[in-house]
């Protein structure tokens, strides 16, 4: 009934070509420095023609190679544009579409997954896919009682061809590395690894997409599609149109590009709050823009799909966050490293300047210090360089921080939604969302009776 298995030998022989044509790429750049060749010209060239087929590859990949490739396209904004440019749209393409599995696979997965009856479960269900992503495709139909309907159908065999493809990236990892200045390849890599099982179950995926769609509903802001039906390899939900945020990011206008801007910080720093649990694969694929929102059919809300990968949070993001966020924005240096050491992200066997510290961290400081921040291409590539540059003090202490496991999901999601950001090119008021959601950004108000306490 796999078609993936048949295709595992096909598909490691592409994976596997990816460091010989980077080799290749190597010596051809080596020769081009012979004959006199700006050595920053031909390294330019070298790095474009391996991105190229890099996503190429990734792009005729199902699986973790889709997958990798999905995390590692919200990171684009930080590449050097002239590198960026020529493979962007293939980018946008790897998020939005791949190979469509053959219409007897699909009927053959709902056949055991839904019963022999499974066609009448559905007034209409349409064979050709309207998406696809990582791990399953999705069919458009209507259910039995009218309901326009999304069916998520997994890849017979997805998870042996996830794990496969990632530990075949994962020995690639030091080669690919230099695409993306300042980014360790690997533990994303490993991180995708770990999260294999947790996507695979469409269970866990149906629970955190129902917590979120019953909490969302009636949102002015936000419209997640609620849960319709679920099994073992199938997961019915509500259908959900709107515009594709890669689209948005393609042609939208400035007033969309804000408005999706502003959202996409609402909901990752809200969603936490009401729901105890983090949507952590903020891709653009996994977005919509819907019109009517809180102004009327010209204002635009978020759709949110994609619940397959989530960080559990019962108390919501974690209070030191906040806390030292608000301590770096009133400039108290020593207070904050002595949250974070307490934390972990510095190991007891390591003294750092707590100045420099809070220079690191400009990424997230610099758009919570204004009442709105403007997101560009050219701040995420300067941020990136500056972390990237083994003559940097901020490279160098980059080596010496530590990022406990609580907070791995945590800081790749702030990350890639800020990637996502700076794509949009969006105006953000980052700073109302903060004072809004996130626990110890604003500090407690003391209880009437520590106030007279303290006025006494």
């Amino acid at each position: 009934m796999s078609d993936l298995p048949r295709k595992a030998v096909t598909r490691t022989a592409k994976l596997a070509a990816l460091p010989l044509g980077i080799a290749g790429r190597a010596t051809w750049g080596f020769g081009k420095r012979i004959v006199g060749e700006s050595a920053e010209l031909v390294g330019r060239e070298l790095q474009q023609r391996t991105a190229e087929q890099l996503f190429k590859v990734l792009g005729e990949l199902k699986g973790g190679a889709m997958k990798f490739g999905q995390a590692l396209s919200v990171f684009e904004s930080a590449l050097p544009e002239e590198v960026a440019g020529p493979y962007r749209a293939a980018l946008t393409k790897l998020q939005e579409a791949a190979p469509p599995m053959p219409t007897r696979t699909v009927h053959a997965v709902l056949e055991e997954r839904l019963g022999e009856g499974w066609h009448e479960l559905f007034l209409e269900f349409e064979d050709k896919p309207a998406a696809a992503a990582s791990i399953g495709q999705v069919h458009q139909g209507v259910w039995h009682d009218g309901r326009e309907v999304a069916v998520k159908v997994q890849y017979p065999g997805a998870g042996e061809a996830l794990l496969s493809d990632l530990n075949q990236l994962s020995r690639f990892s030091r080669l690919l590395g230099p695409l993306i200045p300042g980014m360790d390849i690997k533990p994303l890599i490993s991180e995708l690894k770990d999260r294999v099982s947790e996507e695979l179950d469409y269970g866990l995926e149906a629970q955190a997409q129902q917590a979120h769609a019953e909490e969302f509903t009636d949102d002015p802001d936000v419209v997640v599609p609620q849960v319709v039906h679920q099994s073992d390899q199938v997961l019915v939900t509500e259908w959900m149109d709107g515009i594709p945020l890669s689209e948005i990011i393609s042609d939208g206008t400035q007033e969309q590009r804000n408005r999706a801007g502003q959202l996409l910080a609402r909901f990752l720093f809200s969603g936490p709050a009401r729901t105890g649990l983090l949507h952590a694969d903020p891709h653009p694929g996994n977005f919509r823009l819907l019109p009517g929102g809180p102004e009327g059919e010209d204002d635009w809300r978020l759709g949110v799909l994609d619940f397959g990968t989530v960080d559990r949070l019962p108390g919501g993001l974690p209070a030191t966050i906040g806390e030292s966020l608000r301590m770096t924005l009133d400039g108290e240096a020593e207070a904050v490293y002595e949250l974070l050491c307490a934390e972990g992200f510095v190991k007891e066997t390591i003294e750092l300047d707590p100045d420099a510290v809070m220079d690191y961290l400009l990424p997230i400081i610099e758009p919570a210090q204004v009442e709105e921040f403007t997101f560009t291409r050219g701040w995420m590539r300067s941020q990136a360089a500056r972390v990237a540059d083994p003559r940097s003090p901020a490279y160098q202490l980059g080596k010496q921080l530590n990022l406990p496991p609580s907070y791995l999901l945590i800081h790749r999601v702030t990350l890639s939604t800020i990637g996502v950001l700076c794509q949009l090119g969006a105006t953000v008021r980052l700073r109302e969302e903060l004072e809004e959601w996130l626990p110890g950004f604003v500090p407690e108000d003391p209880v009437d009776g520590e106030e007279a306490v303290a006025q006494a």
